[in-house]
C-alpha cells in the first residue's frame, strides 16, 4: 500500500483527476452545478500537477481559485440560460393564441382559414358555431392539420 502512496505523491496529477471524476458523478445526482464547477477547480489543479508544479498549496490555490471563478461567473450564466431554454414554442404548439382570417365558412364539420400565411383546414372548437368568410378567428388548439377556432369577438 506504501508503494501506491508514493507513486500518487509522484503523480499528484492522478488525484485530482480521480477528484474531478467523482465531483463530476456527484453532479449527475444533484443537477445544481455546484459540483461540476468544483470539478473544474479539481482539473485546475491536475493541470498545476500535470506541468510539473509540485507544491501541493499552489495546486490547492490554483484549484480554489479556478472552483470560486466557476461558481462566481459561469454558473450563473450557465443557470439562466437552463431557465429560458425552454420557453419558445415552436411548430404547430406556436399557432396556438394565434389569430387567422376565415376563407371558406368554418362550422362544426368544416372549413379553411388563413393562418401565418397558409391556409389551414378548421372546424369551429364549440362544434356548434357557424363563422363566415372574413371573420377574424383565433386559434384555440391543433388537431392533425385542422385549426380548431373561436371567432375572435365572440369570447
Amino acid at each position: 500500500m506504501q508503494a501506491f502512496f508514493d507513486w500518487l505523491g509522484d503523480h499528484e496529477w492522478v488525484a485530482w483527476l480521480g477528484l474531478a471524476f467523482v465531483l463530476g458523478i456527484v453532479e449527475t445526482t444533484t443537477l445544481d452545478l455546484i459540483f461540476l464547477m468544483l470539478a473544474g477547480g479539481a482539473l485546475g489543479g491536475a493541470l498545476t500537477a500535470a506541468v510539473g508544479v509540485d507544491a501541493l498549496w499552489l495546486q490547492l490555490l490554483v484549484a480554489v481559485v479556478v472552483s470560486v471563478g466557476l461558481l462566481g461567473f459561469v454558473r450563473p450564466v450557465a443557470k439562466r440560460h437552463m431557465r429560458t431554454s425552454g420557453g419558445a414554442r415552436t411548430g404547430v404548439a406556436a399557432l396556438i393564441g394565434r389569430k387567422g382570417v376565415v376563407v371558406e365558412t368554418v362550422d362544426a364539420e368544416n372549413g379553411l382559414i388563413k393562418l401565418a400565411g397558409e391556409i389551414w383546414t378548421a372546424r369551429s372548437y364549440d362544434g356548434t358555431s357557424v363563422i363566415e368568410a372574413g371573420r377574424d378567428v383565433d386559434v384555440i388548439e391543433i388537431q392533425g392539420a385542422t385549426a380548431l377556432v373561436f371567432e375572435a369577438d365572440s369570447h
